[in-house]
């Protein structure tokens, strides 16, 4: 993930029909990628590997920006949103806390699922089942199990049940490992549809991330069958404007329901019967929440800059920001930072948003991958083999 080199770009030629003809460099990952070999499992890591010269050096390809740009205004509402817990009584913090939770997560999956379409297509890819999940899930919950007993809780590790932020980690890789049976069906976006409302039926234990796995499932595999010039169509002005009300509807129905809306719905999770729900109640409530959903999904998609702006950088390095944000958060709930009564109430909801936005900008600068690199991105290369080498 060095900050010089860049993904290929995805073009019609290998990803489906094409409308628009528009290239499209885009990264290969939601919540981190800053170059499309990011293992050296390509040429230039094997040539290296090898001791042999490097070929003459290419022309630089532009990165489209607009993936990263969607990634860190992504990723800077997710300390924002577990910072807000504390305030929850507050309905300003619990409408904004609504409003976040609707599509912030779920974007993120259609991200993944639309980079994961060419997944399998590369032995450097599949590698990072290991070192880009496995490996950094591990590390992570030895850290917050030390620094919450650090904090003088009970000392508590459990690898099969993700703690608190982690679960995306196990969540995606079983979605990754998902990517071919989606592919080979003729509607995939319909059984993931019915898979999720199904899965409501059942108590789905946390464990690997399952049920987690289960609730975002149509945001994943609508993410997998989406091609460029489906984002191109969010690029007209109509559908800006459309967009615009969209969110603000969408602001102003959250803070209505604040008062007495059950937050359970939102972590797209928990079964009808744990909600107290009728069978029917819960189809309703779950179809609703998935259109509402990929409404709000839409008009972020559409909103955000499609050229580079200053964050475009900052967006290259979110998973940082996702995997380190939460040190400061949960010493900040423990010393009690976050319950202090001013910050129950709108202009506490701002404090706290601008705050966590100047932590997300920290985490995501190359400094900060710089100091951390070594234990979220370790080079494995030695775990695997070399491809062989075809004979002429």
């Amino acid at each position: 993930m060095s900050d010089t080199k860049h993904s290929p770009p995805v073009t019609a030629a290998n990803d489906g029909p094409a409308n628009t003809g528009a290239r499209w460099p885009l990264p290969e990952e939601s919540f981190w990628s800053e170059r499309s070999d990011p293992r050296g499992e390509g040429p230039e890591g094997r040539r290296e590997a090898a001791g042999e010269p490097a070929p003459e050096e290419q022309p630089k390809r532009k990165r489209d920006p607009y993936l990263d740009n969607v990634k860190f205004i992504l990723i800077a509402l997710v300390p924002i949103g577990h910072s807000l817990v504390p305030t929850l009584s507050a309905d300003s913090a619990r409408a904004a806390y609504i409003f976040v939770y609707t599509f912030h997560m779920p974007l993120f999956v259609i991200i993944s699922g639309y980079l994961s379409r060419n997944f399998w297509n590369s032995n450097a890819k599949t590698n990072k089942l290991v070192d880009t999940f496995l490996v950094p899930y591990v590390i992570v919950e030895v850290g917050y199990a030390a620094l919450r007993f650090a904090l003088g809780q009970k000392w508590s590790l459990t690898i099969i049940d993700p703690a608190w932020l982690n679960w995306y980690l196990l969540a995606l890789l079983f979605w990754r490992l998902s990517t071919p049976v989606w592919k080979r069906m003729k509607y995939p976006v319909p059984v993931a549809i019915a898979i999720y409302l199904f899965a409501g039926f059942s108590e789905i234990s946390g464990d690997f991330s399952m049920d987690r796995f289960f609730g975002l499932m149509p945001f994943f595999v609508i993410g997998l069958v989406m091609q460029p010039e489906h984002f191109e169509l969010l690029n007209r002005r109509w559908i800006k404007i459309v967009s615009g009300f969209v969110i603000a509807a969408a602001a102003a129905v959250a803070i209505y329901i604040a008062p007495r809306a059950p937050l359970a719905p939102f972590y797209y999770k928990n079964s009808y019967e744990k909600m107290d729900l009728s069978w029917y109640m819960g189809l309703g409530l779950r179809t609703g929440l998935l259109l509402c959903a990929l409404a709000l999904c839409l008009a972020v998609l559409a909103l955000v800059p499609r050229r580079e702006t200053w964050y475009t950088d900052l967006g290259t390095r979110t998973l940082y920001c996702y995997l380190l944000h939460g040190i400061p958060v949960l010493i900040a709930k423990e010393m009690g930072w976050l319950e202090f009564p001013w910050l129950h109430g709108p202009l506490g909801v701002m404090a706290i948003s601008f705050s966590c936005f100047a932590l997300a900008i920290v985490l995501c600068l190359p400094e900060t991958r710089t100091v951390f690199k070594w234990v979220l991105e370790p080079r494995l290369t030695w775990l695997y083999r070399r491809p062989s080498r075809s004979r002429s």
